[in-house]
C-alpha cells in the first residue's frame, strides 16, 4: 500500500514559517467525472467511479492523498474541497478530514472555471484577502516535498505580485502528446517567467521542439490573489459572477437556487475558456523540478507513474474489502494483452 511521503522535521519547520501570513487557502477540485479513464475505473459492480475516487495502488483514494498534500500548504481550515452531488457515495468518506463547512458540493459539473467560481466566492466571504492554490484531486507525485516547496514558493510571489496569477510547470522528462506545454518568456522575479505562449496535445516531434526550448508541462496547479482572480471572472463572465452570487446570498435558499442555476449556466473550462482570456502580462509559469508528477490521464501514465514505485505488498487484496476504492494498478493489469 502506498501512503502519502512525509517530510521530516527541518522540511515542517520551513513548511510552518512559509504559512506565516495566514490567508493561504488551498481549493481542492474533485467534481470532474474522470472520463479519459473510464477504462480502467469501473468497480467491480460495473459503475464507472470518477478518477479521485480511485487509489493508484490500494489504500488511500487520489482524493485523500490530495487533501494531505494540500495540508502540507495550509491548515484544515484553509482547504476547501469542491464535489458533485451525483458522486455523494464517493466523496462522504472523504468528508470527515475536513470541517463541514468547507465541502462545496455543486448540484452538478458545469466544468472547472465555474467550480472555481463557487469556492472562490464562498472563500471570499470569510477571507477577502485570501491568497489560494487551486489543486486537483486527481494527480500523482512521487517526490511530495518537492512540489510542497514549489507551491510555497508560487504563494510567497503572490505576496509581492498580488495581481499575478502563477501556473506550476513540471520540467518534462520525455515528449509526451497527451499534455498541455506552456514556454516560458523572459524571467521575472523570484524564479517565476512571463508566459510565451500554451500548447495543447502537440505531436511528439512538436513536443520534442517545445522541450528542447525550455517548455513545461502544464500541471493545473495554479496560485492566485483571491480578489484578483475575481476581478478576471468579472471582466470575463459578468453575468455569471452576478448569478452566482444572487444565488448564494439568498442563505438558507441557496442550495435550491444553485440547483436552478447550474441547470442554465454554460460549461466552462478554467484553462480553455478562462486563462486563454487573460492578459499573458498577468501570467508567470515557476518550473518545478521532476518531481514524479502525473495527471494519470491516461492508461499509458498511470503505468509510468506506477513504474516508479515499488509492487505493493497487498496488491490484489484492497478488492476484496468492500467499498475500498477502485484499483488502478489491479485494473491495468487486468487489461494487459
Amino acid at each position: 500500500m502506498r501512503c502519502a511521503p512525509t517530510l521530516s522535521l527541518g522540511e515542517l519547520w520551513w513548511v510552518a514559517a512559509m504559512n506565516a501570513s495566514g490567508h493561504d487557502w488551498v481549493l481542492v477540485l474533485a467534481a470532474g467525472e474522470g472520463v479519459r479513464l473510464r477504462q480502467l475505473t469501473r468497480s467491480a459492480d460495473g459503475v464507472s467511479v470518477p478518477k479521485q475516487y480511485c487509489s493508484l495502488q490500494g489504500g488511500p483514494s487520489l482524493l485523500e492523498e490530495t487533501l494531505h498534500r494540500a495540508a502540507s500548504v495550509t491548515d484544515a481550515e484553509h482547504i476547501s474541497l469542491i464535489v458533485a452531488d451525483q458522486h455523494r457515495r464517493w466523496w462522504q468518506p472523504a468528508q470527515s478530514a475536513l470541517p463541514a463547512q468547507r465541502l462545496i458540493v455543486q448540484p452538478r459539473n458545469r466544468g472547472t472555471a465555474n467550480g472555481i467560481l463557487l469556492q472562490l466566492l464562498q472563500i471570499m466571504r470569510l477571507d477577502p484577502d485570501a491568497d489560494i492554490m487551486l489543486l486537483p484531486s486527481d494527480h500523482f507525485v512521487a517526490d511530495e516535498p518537492t512540489l510542497t516547496r514549489a507551491m510555497h514558493r508560487a504563494l510567497m510571489r503572490l505576496r509581492a505580485a498580488p495581481e499575478e496569477i502563477v501556473l506550476l510547470g513540471m520540467e518534462p522528462t520525455f515528449p509526451d502528446p497527451d499534455l498541455g506545454y506552456i514556454a516560458p518568456g523572459r524571467g521575472c522575479a523570484q524564479g517565476t517567467f512571463a508566459v510565451a505562449a500554451f500548447v495543447e496535445k502537440p505531436s511528439v516531434q512538436k513536443a520534442r521542439e517545445l522541450i528542447a526550448s525550455g517548455a513545461l508541462w502544464s500541471t493545473f496547479i495554479v496560485a492566485a490573489h483571491a480578489s484578483s482572480l475575481l476581478a478576471l471572472f468579472e471582466c470575463h463572465y459578468p453575468q455569471v459572477v452576478s448569478a452566482m452570487r444572487q444565488a448564494l446570498a439568498a442563505e438558507l435558499e441557496a442550495p435550491a437556487r444553485l440547483a436552478d442555476l447550474y441547470e442554465t449556466l454554460p460549461d466552462l473550462d478554467f484553462s480553455r475558456d478562462f486563462l486563454a482570456r487573460v492578459d499573458r502580462r498577468q501570467l508567470r509559469v515557476l518550473p518545478v523540478a521532476g518531481c514524479g508528477w502525473s495527471d494519470l490521464g491516461t492508461p499509458e501514465h498511470v503505468a509510468q507513474a506506477l513504474s516508479q514505485l515499488p509492487p505493493a505488498d497487498d496488491i490484489g487484496k484492497s478488492a476484496a474489502v468492500r467499498g475500498a476504492p477502485v484499483n488502478l494498478a489491479n485494473a491495468l493489469r487486468a487489461t494487459a494483452p
